[in-house]
């Protein structure tokens, strides 16, 4: 029920802001602030790095991030849309919206982003300065690839805004930066035309080899708005495809969003246990984000019956509970138990080397349902990037739950998983943990832009570099 209350809140908070007009005005006076806060620090003697101060507990990841109580906290309080310039097909928002915010502001208005990461809960700035994704990604890359410019309050305490055009090195280092090149303090993304209904389809797919072709096959279909597998097993899956569509047969829609609805892995499971192909139409707004109730397969780990019938009709409508008041009321003795007997982890991965992948997982880790979830990587700087010289194809390997593997320990266990990730040119979502050395980090990613971006704006004293700020070899 608290997490009802939290989301009636920000939803209340959201909509007095648009009607009172209040956040284009106020926007300009809160980075002037940012930029207060950020002199202050300089005037003080730059003694400790800077961080912003939302508390730890309220994010996403279920890192929990202990630098906050040693650096200079700077209060960043940007959570508005401030503007839609249908023209442009751009909105302009702060770094704190969430995605149920804005898909809520957008979709009445006709539009939503190309690529809607999809936990309600993630942010804008979260999903630039990390990273984020979604079964649409094969068209138009990580969430990234979706934004224009970006504008950020510097170590020196100065605003800039930087794009393709404009302080474009800035702009392609800022992505998987996490904060350390400066605060963001406002974001453009690319908007497109909303549709009511996608229409998906549902196929059972058996067979590593023939998942993996069926999986690769569709991915490249650029007639296809959405592309995701769920693979239950090492050789089954369901593979789904979906259009964006304003038409629908009235029989065949389905809101999976209404809170009494099966969980949507759950749902997609019926399909291969009846080895039956399938159809429907899902509302736009219900599909994008329709593993939000379930936390995809995670709330079944913290309430075991909760898809059961009885309660979802009964209680459903109070979940998902919010992964930061579950961080908040989280005992170190649990955080520790879970770290050791559970995985949340994205692997991202060449297309190309998706069968060998699978089968690394299922060794090293053995943990199902595996999120599949294709994307297109351009060629552009920065610390993410594909070995040659054109845009690849690679698949988001999402594994989340308790791992089956009889001999799984954390750390050694990961640091397997990452090492097979850098041999075939991969990358590792900084949201989870990640147990790489220094050197073999900075082998996983491009640091050269990066480097020189912190040389340049004199950040080495203001922020600490990414690999101190989330890799436990360097917090341990």
């Amino acid at each position: 029920p608290l997490s009802i209350l939290f989301d009636i809140y920000y939803q209340l908070r959201a909509w007095a802001v648009w009607r009172l007009h209040s956040a284009p005005r106020q926007h300009a006076q809160r980075v002037r602030h940012i930029q207060a806060q950020v002199r202050e620090w300089k005037d003080e003697g730059s003694k400790r790095y800077m961080c912003t101060g939302r508390p730890g507990w309220l994010t996403v990841s279920l890192r929990v991030g202990k630098y906050k109580k040693i650096h200079k906290n700077i209060m960043i309080n940007l959570m508005d849309v401030l503007e839609v310039d249908s023209e442009r097909q751009v909105v302009r928002v702060e770094p704190l919206v969430s995605m149920g915010q804005l898909t809520a502001h957008l979709n009445p208005m006709g539009w939503t982003i190309p690529v809607v990461p999809e936990l309600d809960d993630l942010t804008v700035g979260g999903l630039i300065m990390g990273t984020g994704i979604e079964s649409s990604s094969h068209i138009y890359g990580l969430f990234q690839h979706t934004c224009v410019a970006y504008e950020l309050v510097l170590a020196d305490g100065s605003l800039v805004r930087c794009s393709p055009t404009e302080n474009s090195d800035l702009f392609y280092a800022v992505p998987w930066s996490c904060g350390t090149l400066g605060f963001l303090v406002a974001a453009e993304i690319k908007m497109i035309p909303a549709k009511k209904y996608v229409k998906i389809h549902y196929e059972p797919v058996r067979g590593l080899q023939k998942i993996c072709e069926k999986f690769a096959e569709e991915s490249k279909k650029k007639e296809n708005s959405f592309v995701e597998g769920l693979m239950y097993s090492l050789e089954e899956a369901v593979i789904m495809k979906g259009v964006l569509t304003d038409e629908a047969e009235q029989s065949k829609i389905n809101r999976i969003g209404n809170y009494y609805k099966p969980w949507f892995f759950k749902h997609v499971e019926k399909y291969l246990k009846a080895d039956r192909t399938g159809i429907e139409y899902i509302p736009a707004r219900h599909y994008y984000h329709r593993h939000t109730r379930s936390i995809f397969w995670e709330l079944q780990d913290i309430i075991p019956f909760g898809n059961n019938p009885v309660f979802r009709y009964l209680f459903g409508w109070m979940v998902p509970p919010k992964i930061s008041l579950l961080k908040l009321t989280q005992g170190e003795a649990i955080r520790k138990l879970y770290e050791q007997h559970h995985v949340v982890q994205d692997m991202l991965v060449p297309m190309k080397s998706l069968e060998k992948s699978i089968q690394t997982f299922h060794v090293d880790l053995n943990v199902y349902p595996l999120w599949l979830c294709p994307f297109i990587l351009p060629n552009n700087p920065g610390m993410v990037h594909p070995k040659g010289d054109e845009a690849e194809l690679y698949v988001d390997i999402g594994a989340y739950g308790e791992p089956k593997r009889k001999q799984f320990e954390a750390r050694a266990s990961m640091r397997q998983m990452e090492k097979f990730v850098r041999s075939v040119h991969g990358f590792q979502m900084l949201y989870a943990d990640c147990y790489m050395t220094r050197e073999e980090f900075w082998d996983m990613f491009d640091g050269s832009l990066y480097h020189k971006l912190r040389e340049q704006m004199n950040c080495k004293d203001a922020f600490p570099e990414v690999y101190d700020k989330i890799c436990k070899a360097a917090r341990h």
